[in-house]
């Protein structure tokens, strides 16, 4: 069985790599995008079980960003 992979959303890699850091170590698979709109495109390729998402990422804000999973995807957020 695969474990449960999280999509952070973060352009911060220090936080990024800490939360990511945190989340294998609880058995968790983690993956970093370093942009709101990379993360569309990653969840409609399949295989992401919940996004944690940061507001204030530079492209577009993650509340649009939300918005926009939310029209075609279910995933937690």
């Amino acid at each position: 069985m695969n474990p449960v992979t999280i999509l952070i959303a973060e352009d911060e890699p220090a936080i990024a790599d800490t939360v990511a850091y945190a989340l294998r170590a609880e058995g968790y698979a983690a993956e970093h995008v370093l942009l709101g709109g990379a993360v569309l495109p990653r969840v409609r390729a399949g295989g992401i079980d919940l996004v944690v998402l940061d507001v204030g990422l530079p492209d577009i804000s993650g509340f649009d960003v939300c918005r926009a999973l939310r029209a075609s995807s279910d995933v937690p957020v």
